[in-house]
């Protein structure tokens, strides 16, 4: 399709034009925003160049968005979590420094694991989902699961000869997030396959792993006590540990909010 083309448009037909291009173009951004960029525009007594640059940048800016937005969904994590709602004063164990630190994403970049220890209440979770949607949000790939549910999707795909395909699936996202490792003792042949999908992504690409047990304790989840070793040696090889503790922070707020009501009293 052609757009007509002259000199001295109305302004109703310059709208009509713009509107037409920016749907062609595929530019939704500029044809939301146009209006209120070219009255600011006139206000502010931009340049041509100025007016073009701003059209361009919201445009630009919306589409980061927007594929922010669908790495977030694609991640699968089951709620919302940020940072920044985080509350680092209900729990000293957890440095706001360091986790600010690995927001920055160094870590994915270097290929680096993450474990976050503690009891359950800890902020293990909220951590996990806060850091990966903060690497989404950077631009890279991330996958959330449960361990539970990785080994289930693993032993499924190795019945149905399709193991290496999912391992390589598996193996190509920036930061892989494992939840709830530890809550669940594992056969051999869950923890082999576990152990595969580790081994496929080594110094590759970036796992974070939150569990209620200390390393110690793995032996009840993975029982063979050398594929225990291998495991840990894997997760915790240049990488960040962060032990979030035993006081369930989350425990003691909603015994401060119940407590709130008899004080008033």
């Amino acid at each position: 399709m052609t757009l007509p083309r002259q000199r001295g448009l109305t302004e109703q037909a310059a709208d009509a034009a713009i509107d037409t291009a920016c749907r062609l173009l595929r530019l939704p951004s500029i044809r939301n925003e146009f209006n209120e960029i070219a009255d600011r525009a006139i206000k502010d007594q931009m340049t041509y160049r100025g007016f073009l640059a701003e059209l361009l940048m919201t445009e630009c800016d919306d589409r980061a968005r927007r594929r922010s937005e669908r790495r977030i969904k694609a991640a699968g994590f089951p709620r919302e979590k940020s940072l920044r709602a985080f509350d680092f004063d209900a729990n000293p164990n957890i440095d706001a420094a360091t986790v600010h630190t690995l927001a920055s994403c160094e870590w994915i970049k270097k290929s680096q694991p993450l474990c976050l220890i503690g009891d359950s209440g800890t902020g293990k979770s909220h951590m996990l989902i806060a850091l990966g949607t903060e690497a989404a949000m950077k631009g890279y790939r991330v996958r959330y699961t449960l361990a539970t549910k990785l080994v289930n999707e693993l032993v499924e795909a190795a019945d149905e000869k399709q193991l290496n395909k999912t391992i390589a699936r598996y193996g190509r996202v920036g930061l892989l997030c494992i939840d709830e490792l530890g809550y669940m003792e594992l056969d051999r042949r869950g923890a082999e396959l576990l152990f595969q999908v580790l081994t496929e992504r080594e110094e590759k690409n970036s796992v974070a792993i939150a569990s209620n047990e200390s390393f110690g304790g793995w032996t009840k989840t993975f029982t063979d006590p050398r594929l225990c070793a291998a495991i840990v040696d894997r997760l915790t090889f240049n990488g960040t540990i962060i032990e979030t503790g035993t006081d369930s922070y989350r425990l003691a707020s909603t015994r401060a909010r119940a407590e709130e009501p008899a004080k008033a009293v």
